[in-house]
């Protein structure tokens, strides 16, 4: 069966192309996929081929590897988040009683809160 990398996949749309170790371009369907995978470019894939109407297409794909996220080699070991995590949770019990007793963080403190936030999420999500 050949092998090959996933350069481009749409998951809404459900399809994508594959190019194939020997440079072959081949078209990808969300129905070629096994149940409850999903793929995303650099994703290496071994498939059979059928010849569709408008070229290659793939069948009876199977994920060999999936590409490491760069994000996910550069996030931060789980014992550091952990003390970032509880570091975060008593600013918030700091920003939980300003805000029932009526008063909304300064503006500058609030950014400061909003791009920890995102950056933790960051972290998180990768």
């Amino acid at each position: 069966m050949p092998t090959g990398k996933v350069r481009f996949y749409d998951d809404e749309k459900g399809f994508g192309f594959i190019t194939t170790d020997d440079g072959q371009d081949v078209f990808l369907h969300a129905t070629s996929l096994p149940a409850g995978s999903t793929v995303k470019a650099g994703t290496r894939l071994e498939f059979g081929v059928a010849d569709g109407k408008r070229g290659l297409q793939a069948l009876s794909v199977r994920v060999l590897e999936a590409p490491v996220s760069l994000a996910k080699s550069k996030r931060k070991p789980a014992d550091d988040m952990a003390v970032i995590v509880e570091d975060l949770v008593k600013l918030l019990d700091g920003v939980g009683g300003d805000l029932r007793r009526g008063r909304y963080p300064s503006s500058s403190h609030g950014r400061k809160i909003a791009a920890m936030l995102r950056n933790i999420a960051e972290d998180f999500d990768a």
